[in-house]
């Protein structure tokens, strides 16, 4: 299956609700690599990167995210594969 990489936005109540740290652990549970940081604006950014089917089902959990979250859009594009090792929060 070919690898791809996704990058974008998740907006609503997103931060201070642990959307990072579970997207990061999601992300590790599916072997995913990339990153996720908040923004200053009240969204969360996100890019990740692996094989396709993996990548779709960490986009189809960032629609809801965590039991707390309350996500009102979502926006991803596709990337060139940026050659990430693993995955992090960014601070």
């Amino acid at each position: 299956m070919p690898r791809i990489c996704l990058h974008g936005y998740v907006s609503g109540r997103v931060q201070g609700v642990s959307f990072r740290q579970c997207t990061a652990e999601q992300a590790e549970a599916l072997g995913l690599d990339g990153w996720v940081r908040n923004l200053a604006d009240g969204r969360v950014e996100v890019l990740f990167e692996g094989e396709e089917g993996v990548v779709r089902t960490l986009a189809a959990w960032l629609e809801h995210g965590p039991r707390q979250a309350k996500v009102t859009a979502l926006e991803l594009e596709e990337q060139p594969l940026q050659g990430i090792a693993g995955f992090i929060v960014l601070r």
